[in-house]
């Protein structure tokens, strides 16, 4: 942050401060990787012709691009943004945000060009990633916003995961013995605030450090889990009963009143149609409860009393606010919608619950938290991020370009650069982590 000081002459001279230049200089560093890599993309292409599809999924004529084309003008952007921060010309807050934003998008183009052109007598054609992207992001937004609800009032809440693997297993059981894919989402809710309610109990009424507890009901979920498997007979009319339930149909063909054909006009949009509006019902829970959970926190006065016990709880009880009941109300309410991203990895997607089946997904959710600042929408964003690179490198596989197992560890990769490197220091709510007891 730059600062004004007056000198004698009572003239004010502006000051910058240590973080400002090393945020310039970062930013310099960056913009002027992605020059030199769209530089290395546009002479590693021989043959720019390019097809690609907007919607794969209406089955429209593939179109063709120059891949050159798109590296220069992406090269030109990035250079622009090169240049002015070079010279300071970026202020901090969204402008910097905004500079960011297009030089990624300038890198992901012409890397996606250049994984896809040379593809001579291949079939391959570069598709939209961003239904995908919407589509993997949906448990990590759901689990973002789990943990930015309990850490935003004070509890660390490491156990994501668990609640995944939880809520999980028992919307597909509860599916299943329903006959119906929405009761699923019922047995996710109520299996993630059940682990919520664990997490408070021994968090506040027992007083164990909130990590140490958070990885060891990870550990009772993934057993836990695992064992009310292998006890699922492996009788097929049984275990259709128990573990093989529907799956959520996207909106537009649910058939559910009003919403169903709303849905179907829109997502003939495009681009933007099949991307947000060719998704289940849970996509359309999510576009919701971002910014419900973000005027909770924000625009209430039950947010205000939140933040205020994560920031200073003794303050807070001072002037009569229950600490720990608040606390209790947002790890439960976190716990609903990690039940909700829980039942994305069975009703919402693969059906019969497997083994382990969240796959680290909670620990990337816990990633976006911090990369998004504790900040429901800008959590939200950095697990669009990582539903992006999840998306890519499932797209980008078959390719041949870029090694598969490099692909499959870039979805974990951007998730360590992203937080160790791109977002520099955070500081989370002053009393996360810290139990309260009113002495």
């Amino acid at each position: 942050m730059s600062v004004l000081i007056e000198t004698e002459g009572h003239e004010q001279v502006k000051v910058r401060s240590a973080a400002d230049v090393r945020r310039q200089w970062k930013m310099v560093g960056l913009f002027a990787l992605v020059a030199l890599a769209l530089v290395w993309f546009y002479f590693q292409i021989d043959d720019p012709t390019v097809t690609y599809l907007l919607d794969n999924a209406r089955g429209e004529e593939p179109r063709e691009l120059n891949a050159h084309v798109v590296v220069i003008a992406g090269l030109v952007v990035t250079l622009v943004a090169l240049a002015l921060a070079v010279l300071n010309l970026i202020p901090n807050g969204w402008p910097t945000i905004l500079a960011a934003a297009l030089v990624g998008l300038a890198f992901l183009l012409g890397f996606l060009v250049w994984n896809y052109a040379d593809q001579t007598g291949s079939s391959f054609a570069m598709v939209n990633p961003l239904p995908g992207t919407v589509k993997y992001a949906v448990p990590l937004v759901f689990g973002a916003l789990a943990g930015c609800l309990c850490e935003r009032a004070g509890v660390i809440n490491i156990a994501i995961e668990g609640q995944f693997l939880m809520a999980a297993f028992w919307a597909s059981v509860v599916a299943s013995f329903a006959g119906a894919a929405e009761w699923g989402l019922v047995g996710g809710i109520a299996a993630g605030v059940a682990m919520g309610a664990l997490l408070a109990v021994f968090a506040m009424r027992y007083l164990v450090n909130q990590v140490v507890l958070g990885v060891v009901l990870i550990a009772l979920a993934t057993g836990l889990t695992d064992f009310l498997l292998s006890q699922i007979p492996t009788d097929p009319e049984i275990r259709s009963r128990l573990n093989n339930p529907e799956t959520l149909a996207p909106v537009p063909d649910a058939g559910i009143p009003f919403l169903s054909s709303v849905a179907d006009a829109l997502s003939g949009l495009p681009v933007i149609g099949p991307t947000i509006f060719d998704q289940t019902l849970l996509a359309y829970l999510m576009y919701v409860s971002i910014f419900v959970v973000a005027f909770l926190i924000f625009q209430t006065r039950w947010g205000l009393r939140v933040r205020s016990v994560g920031e200073h709880p003794k303050a807070a009880d001072t002037v009569g606010l229950k600490v720990n009941r608040l606390r209790w109300q947002a790890v439960l309410l976190g716990g609903a919608f990690a039940g909700l991203g829980g039942a994305y990895f069975t009703v919402g997607s693969n059906g019969a619950f497997a083994s382990n089946m969240s796959a680290g997904n909670g620990f990337i959710a816990l990633a976006a938290v911090i990369m998004g600042r504790w900040h429901p929408i800008y959590a939200s964003l950095a697990a669009l991020f990582f539903g992006l690179m999840t998306t890519l490198s499932s797209q980008l596989e078959f390719l041949g370009k870029v090694p598969s197992s490099f692909l499959t560890a870039l979805p974990y990769l951007a998730t360590i650069i992203a937080v160790a490197g791109l977002v520099g220091r955070v500081r989370p709510p002053a009393a996360d982590g810290e139990p309260y007891v009113k002495s």
